[in-house]
């Protein structure tokens, strides 16, 4: 692929799985949230791109719009107990932020390199 030649798809699909969005071989996190500074294989330039609050927003916006307004139409919740229904809900949310929370910013740092925006840098 040409470097110049950037789709959103690509680089979506890309910052998913969690690869270098310039050449999707190298893993683009050393840690769960922490992006290498540059990718091992391509040497391309991961730190400039600043996620911020952005993939913390979105994955609010997934969940919010995934779990939790389902739940509310469903009769078994509104006549469970109310400690029970609390906390298995709360478990559910957090292990669901916990997992999606770096697919999303991978992607978000996906679709930057895609748009050639540097999160204001």
């Amino acid at each position: 692929m040409n470097h110049d030649e950037r789709s959103v798809c690509l680089g979506f699909k890309r910052g998913l799985s969690g690869r270098c969005p310039e050449c999707g071989s190298a893993a683009m996190f050393s840690s769960y949230l922490k992006i290498v500074p540059e990718c091992p294989s391509c040497g391309h330039v991961l730190s400039q791109y600043k996620a911020d609050d952005g993939p913390a927003y979105f994955t609010i916006l997934i969940i919010g719009h995934a779990l939790i307004v389902p739940l509310l139409f469903i009769q078994a919740i509104r006549t469970a107990p109310v400690e029970i229904v609390s906390a298995i809900l709360v478990a559910t949310i957090v292990v669901a932020a916990l997992v999606l929370l770096p697919l999303v910013k991978g992607a978000f740092v996906g679709v930057q390199w895609a748009v050639r925006d540097r999160g204001g840098a």
